[in-house]
């Protein structure tokens, strides 16, 4: 500015103008978090001995929906219950007089569901029962008409249906005015022929309670599911059997009843017959070795009473199915 000018500061920076203000820029997004992949459920995780030990069973009622004979000795109805959701029928032999009677639970081997009827070739053995004063419940098991369709891989819904009706009986025997009431809950026995056989040795692995006392094993499918992978495919189909064989090796050890014995706390027996053309006899050898070498390093309470027939089909007959049945009523009442 020249010497001797007067323009103010003021009046000077008056005449600038004043910088424009920049527009705001927003910031950008951040981009979605990226889910993780939600991981395949195992289809083989609930099937597993301690996965059945851990969950519940039980709920609802087992009901008479009809009277299908009587005798002086007991009487037999139809019966329905719930499991899982579905409705299992069956029959029940129950004396007619009086009281406390200790529980039989009958389990059948394979039949086509297309010829299965109601009251089965197990009759003869239910009545031998009922007439020694056993209460007697003979499930049919899912998939076997009138009973709803339900899942069954290794023959576990089978078990399911048996453990859930053993929790039935356990609840509801204690109504005194019910249908179970004259039914000891605290002495339940099992008795499974053939694939029944396999469902009881499962059921007696994942339920170590007392007041499951024992279980007759007759004709028995093996303990090891890879054993049965051949029987399984020939009776069911080569779909389900590929499923089951398509387990890996410790799954199918972890499903498998012949690896847990060592849980078993019920009295076992074992009948078998060398001529058995359906169920090699040699399962049911391994069953009571495993069971003999568990007793002696004393892991469990009961050595296994195991006998094996000559000149018997896999269902006996005659004197030897007579036999049979001494045993199983003389075992059933000494424990």
């Amino acid at each position: 500015m020249p010497a001797g000018s007067s323009v103010s500061i003021a009046a000077a920076t008056a005449t600038i103008p004043a910088t424009a203000a920049l527009p705001t820029v927003p910031p950008p997004t951040p981009p979605p978090p990226t889910a993780a992949p939600t991981p395949t459920p195992d289809p083989y995780a609930d099937l597993t001995i301690a996965a059945l030990a851990a969950r519940s069973y039980g709920g609802g009622l087992l009901e008479i929906t009809d009277t299908l004979e009587s005798n002086d000795r007991f009487t037999r109805y139809e019966i329905k219950y719930p499991s899982d959701g579905l409705t299992i029928y069956g029959f029940m032999n129950v004396p007619n007089e009086g009281d406390n009677f200790p529980v039989a639970l009958l389990l059948h081997g394979y039949i086509d569901p297309d010829e299965y009827e109601t009251v089965a070739y197990t009759r003869r053995y239910a009545d031998a029962l009922a007439e020694a004063g056993y209460f007697v419940i003979h499930p049919n098991f899912r998939n076997y008409p009138p009973s709803d369709s339900g899942p069954d891989p290794y023959r576990i819904g089978y078990a399911i249906d048996v453990l859930n009706l053993i929790a039935i009986v356990r609840e509801q025997s204690q109504d005194t005015l019910g249908t179970l009431r004259r039914a000891n809950a605290d002495d339940i026995n099992l008795w499974g022929h053939s694939m029944g056989g396999g469902v009881a040795l499962r059921v007696i692995t994942v339920i170590n309670e007392p007041y499951l006392k024992s279980a007759v094993l007759y004709g028995s499918m093996s303990g090891d599911e890879a054993r049965n992978y051949g029987r399984i495919r020939s009776w069911a189909g080569s779909q389900r059997a590929r499923f089951e064989l398509a387990a890996p090796p410790e799954m199918l050890a972890a499903i498998s009843p012949i690896h847990h014995l060592a849980r078993v706390e019920a009295a076992v027996a074992v009948h078998h017959s060398y001529a058995d053309d359906v169920v090699p006899v040699e399962w049911s050898e391994e069953v009571c070795g495993v069971l003999d070498g568990l007793f002696a390093a004393r892991e469990i309470p009961h050595a296994p009473e195991c006998f094996f027939y000559d000149l018997q089909p896999h269902t006996f007959r005659g004197d030897g199915d007579g036999l049979f049945m001494e045993r199983t009523i003389d075992f059933f009442n000494r424990h």
